[in-house]
């Protein structure tokens, strides 16, 4: 049996919720909305290149977010110790670059993973909070209007994969 990525749940927020909650709804979307746009392709499928020499991919995406996440969140914010999520040999851009399409029902889990995980070091955190990351100060707001612009560009990029793909459309 051939997996296929599952369906993914989109909620809207509210239109007059207070800040923190309105960051964590638009980014809660914008997560969801990568997901989707993966929905039912399979690992093949979420690795075909959109067109040469372009090296982006639905499956390069959703490593290459897995990581955003990771880095943004546990690494950066929360100064968690990790290993790095791809080989260090393979370059910077290995999340898009070095793509297994056997491992993507593997690539697609660590990506829910890290969002579960990001959500988890942030809850109990205040939007002030701080850290430094290259003698530069950051807080956690920064950081959700971050990930928001990131996902949002990457977004844009999926939107035409997808339709590359299979022709479906949609936001």
């Amino acid at each position: 049996m051939t997996w296929t990525a599952p369906d993914a749940a989109r909620a809207d927020g509210s239109l007059v919720a207070g800040e923190r909650e309105t960051l964590t709804d638009f980014l809660s979307f914008h997560r969801a909305t990568l997901l989707q746009k993966c929905a039912g392709l399979t690992g093949p499928q979420l690795a075909e290149r959109a067109v040469p020499p372009s090296r982006l991919s639905l499956l390069g995406l959703v490593r290459h977010m897995a990581k955003v996440e990771r880095t943004w969140f546990r690494e950066r914010f929360a100064g968690q110790k990790l290993e790095p999520m791809y080989d260090p040999a393979l370059g910077k851009d290995a999340d898009f670059e070095h793509l297994d399409p056997a491992r993507a029902e593997a690539d697609h889990a660590r990506l829910c993973e890290e969002i579960r995980l990001a959500r988890e070091v942030v809850a109990a955190a205040g939007l002030d909070e701080t850290f430094v990351h290259r003698d530069e100060v950051y807080s956690l707001r920064l950081v959700h209007v971050h990930m928001i612009s990131e996902y949002s560009r990457h977004l844009g990029h999926a939107d035409l994969l997808r339709e590359r793909i299979d022709g479906a459309k949609g936001y």
